[in-house]
């Protein structure tokens, strides 16, 4: 008996290990067709993403012009950026100063007019999510801009200040140092409204009405108490879509800056990071140095996201 009991323990870990060979290859079958229809956009994330940030990574430590073979010069890069470049550290300062401001309020402003426009009628609401997400279609329509900020009394800007009296004479807003930031910011909050604004609507939209009856239960009193323990929590992955999407709007600018002001910009008040690596890269042709400005940019944009999240975890509790 004691023999017939001894042969079977020894015969279960035999038939669980097929057991779960079995259930292995059951799960792999079910998930196929869900690979094979992310495969082509695992092959292009991994060809066009993950590859050129390793290459860039690579190159970084390297002197390359595209022409001449690539010669290693370890951290000289990284040395002439720091210690030699002036030009970098303004458009690091610019890139930090419009990334916090215009980052955080584009944020919050796009997330306030969803939570206002949520609560019209269907009808309402379509019709404001398009005029506030049209900007977005048409963000290089800079041409408006420019007029707007001519620097001719035909401006209208520089036209309704001098019609009121406000100035005696047309200010040149796209040469003055003084202005530049200030008008790049109020141009990208304008561009950036849209996809930030139609996920945070899309967010409100799916967060369930019952939570709302449950939470007036339990002693939830007006719409801040609801904004602060029910929509904010349930809203998180939104959330942190749209702050992800601001992040790397506000960091990667530079066409902007380049259209409204030229590149230089006056005292490179407004030239950011992207701006000079682009300069370096298709001007200069010093892809190495380019590179290892890259290599920064993508350091400042990852801490900026492990921030936000952080941030966005407060409200989880």
């Amino acid at each position: 008996m004691f023999k017939n009991k001894d042969n079977q323990a020894a015969k279960m870990p035999a038939a669980s290990k097929k057991l779960s060979s079995f259930s292995r290859d059951k799960l792999l079958t079910e998930h196929i067709p869900m690979l094979t229809m992310l495969a082509p956009f695992l092959i292009f994330f991994f060809v066009f993403t993950i590859i050129p940030i390793f290459a860039s990574i690579a190159l970084s430590f390297t002197s390359y012009d595209m022409i001449s073979p690539a010669k290693f010069v370890w951290i000289e890069n990284y040395r002439r950026m720091i210690v030699e470049d002036t030009t970098f550290s303004v458009t690091v300062r610019n890139t930090l100063i419009f990334a916090i401001i215009a980052g955080p309020l584009g944020f919050l402003l796009s997330f306030v007019l969803a939570w206002f426009v949520n609560e019209f009628t269907p009808k309402v609401r379509a019709f404001l999510s398009f005029m506030f997400y049209a900007p977005s279609l048409v963000g290089n329509a800079y041409f408006i801009w420019k007029v707007a900020f001519s620097g001719d009394s035909y401006g209208y800007i520089n036209s309704f200040l001098l019609s009121l009296g406000i100035i005696t004479a047309p200010i040149v807003w796209l040469k003055t140092e003084g202005y530049l930031m200030t008008i790049v910011i109020i141009v990208q909050l304008w561009q950036s409204m849209g996809v930030s604004f139609l996920s945070n609507i899309s967010g409100l939209q799916n967060v369930s009405r019952d939570m709302y009856e449950a939470g007036a239960i339990d002693g939830i009193r007006n719409r801040w108490q609801e904004l602060r323990y029910i929509t904010l929590p349930a809203m998180q992955p939104m959330l942190l879509f749209s702050a992800v999407m601001q992040i790397q709007s506000s960091f990667s600018a530079s066409t902007l800056m380049i259209e409204l002001a030229g590149y230089p910009s006056k005292g490179n008040a407004v030239d950011t990071i992207v701006s000079l690596m682009t300069d370096m890269a298709t001007v200069r042709y010093e892809l190495g140095y380019a590179c290892a400005m890259s290599v920064v940019l993508f350091v400042m944009m990852v801490a900026a996201r492990l921030l936000v999240g952080k941030i966005l975890k407060i409200f989880e509790k």
